[in-house]
């Protein structure tokens, strides 16, 4: 006797947890933060030369707590090392373990080169640090040369770094929002529009309302093309050009919460573009809202593209808890944020101020 059985969905938790989203966002603003210091450090702008050194310390904030959320998600630190023990080269994930060590060398490195003159200043100060601030300087040379090299580096590793992060998502066929050649431009794009938020928050924090029609005039033109992206993501999956797209959108489809996430998502990244362009002396609001479109965008991408059946018609929604890989991972990070920039802030100025 043959029996049929029809499959309709499976319960499962989701394989990649809010520590991604974290590692996503932190890593993809830490980039975008370094590209924001070249103008100013690198090619000496002076437009841009406050603008920059507090895009120097996001992008060290940001780009030291990163790998904390990537280990989390990971659960063991053997894992990690297991990249280097038995390297794969046929995956992203794998060659992400080489180009992540590389930017954040290159970004260290850089920073280090930048900060010497101002760290030999300090040393001639009295204070209790003086000696460490003498070690630390180096002799207190501004080589623009070597600036330069290190800059070169950075810059390699974070293209990388870019590249890798959308690739290792959009390469997993099995998740129809996932697998859009989109995805990688998507993320590169926001991951710009939040590190001018994260820049603009710490030019907020120190009072450099300067640079503020600068910042925004930048952060208008991510946001436009985030929207034009997104625009197209959606014109592809409705005119059935895109496979996974269209998959994606039908498994949404008749979904109150999916129509209140992309209504959120859209509405948003709107109001961002219009404060942008209308509010060009304004610099907290924006600010915080592209970062919060930022994480938003990897939040649905990662938490929502996972409560999406692969096979079957049952959705599998996410809710926050409070456990460490939850929502007091999320606050644990937040905080780490907030340490390393009291600490950096504390033992550095780089409150100069800005003319934009």
């Amino acid at each position: 006797m043959n029996t049929t059985v029809e499959v309709l969905g499976f319960a499962r938790e989701p394989g990649w947890l809010p520590w991604a989203v974290q590692y996503f966002f932190l890593i993809g603003i830490s980039t975008a933060a370094f590209f924001l210091s070249l103008p100013g450090l690198v090619w000496r702008n002076p437009d841009w030369r406050g603008v920059s050194r507090r895009a120097l310390l996001a992008a060290l904030v940001c780009g030291l707590t990163a790998p904390v959320a990537l280990l989390a998600d990971l659960h063991q630190p053997g894992r990690f090392l297991n990249f280097y023990l038995h390297p794969n080269l046929g995956s992203w994930m794998a060659w992400g373990s080489f180009f992540i060590p590389l930017y954040l060398l290159g970004l260290i490195g850089y920073a280090w080169l930048c900060l010497r003159p101002l760290l030999a200043e300090l040393a001639k100060r009295p204070s209790p640090l003086a000696g460490l601030y003498r070690k630390l300087s180096y002799g207190g040379h501004d080589n623009l040369s070597v600036i330069k090299a290190a800059a070169l580096v950075a810059t390699l590793g974070a293209f990388l770094v870019l590249l890798y992060t959308g690739m290792e998502v959009m390469v997993v066929q099995a998740r129809s929002l996932w697998n859009t050649a989109l995805l990688p431009l998507i993320f590169a794009v926001t991951a710009m529009t939040g590190g001018i938020g994260m820049t603009a928050l710490f030019e907020a924090l120190t009072g450099n309302r300067q640079s503020a029609p600068l910042l925004n005039q930048w952060l208008a033109r991510g946001v436009w093309v985030t929207l034009a992206l997104l625009t197209l993501w959606l014109v592809f999956g409705l005119f059935g050009t895109s496979t996974a797209a269209a998959e994606a959108l039908a498994a949404m489809h008749g979904s109150f919460g999916w129509m209140v996430t992309g209504g959120w998502l859209f509405g948003s990244t709107l109001l961002t573009f219009w404060l942008a362009r209308t509010y060009r002396n304004s610099l907290l609001v924006p600010a915080l809202l592209a970062l919060h479109g930022a994480w938003l965008i990897r939040w649905v991408v990662f938490i929502g593209g996972q409560s999406l059946p692969k096979m079957g018609s049952a959705s599998h929604s996410y809710y926050l808890t409070l456990t460490p890989d939850s929502l007091l991972g999320i606050v644990g990070m937040a905080g780490l944020c907030v340490t390393l920039y009291i600490i950096l802030t504390s033992l550095i100025p780089w409150d100069d101020q800005a003319s934009a």
